[in-house]
């Protein structure tokens, strides 16, 4: 396969091997732009904040948590603490049991800055309205939740 050429790309996501023929040479080329920007371009708080959004949407208290710091600052209604990521999951995990949620609209997200966002967003229950607000931060290279919660939306 004397016409073939082997090329090893490496990104973010993985490694990546491409085998590809003359005639094909520009769209491997313009494949391997597209990963390199699509790394390069792509804003991780956008991905986790998006990922806890959709948790909240399902009333998933596992899927916020895996976003949760070890140390989570944490109001539920009446319930205010620093949790444990595991503490903060159970609390979270009672609030959804006891309140169905019907939709989750996002009202506001702040610039992506390079330590943290912030996102807000009414929650509708089938027993009611609330504020949810979250707090991202770098933390270790990661973005983590440091700081949840669940506001009437009179507080």
């Amino acid at each position: 396969m004397r016409n073939e050429l082997r090329e090893v790309l490496n990104c973010e996501s993985g490694t990546i091997i491409a085998f590809f023929s003359k005639k094909n040479t520009m769209k491997a080329i313009l494949l391997f732009f597209g990963f390199f920007l699509s790394s390069v371009f792509a804003d991780p708080f956008i991905d986790v904040s998006k990922d806890v959004v959709d948790a909240i949407k399902q009333g998933n208290a596992q899927l916020i948590a895996k976003n949760f710091n070890d140390k989570i600052d944490l109001k539920i209604l009446d319930k205010e603490d620093v949790y444990s990521k595991a503490q903060a999951e159970l609390v979270l995990k009672d609030f959804f049991a006891k309140h169905p949620i019907k939709s989750f609209v996002e009202s506001h997200t702040s610039a992506a800055k390079s330590s943290n966002q912030f996102v807000v967003g009414t929650l509708t229950c089938t027993n009611g309205k609330y504020r949810v607000s979250f707090l991202l931060k770098k933390i270790s290279e990661r973005f983590l939740i440091s700081q949840f919660r669940i506001e009437t939306e009179n507080d």
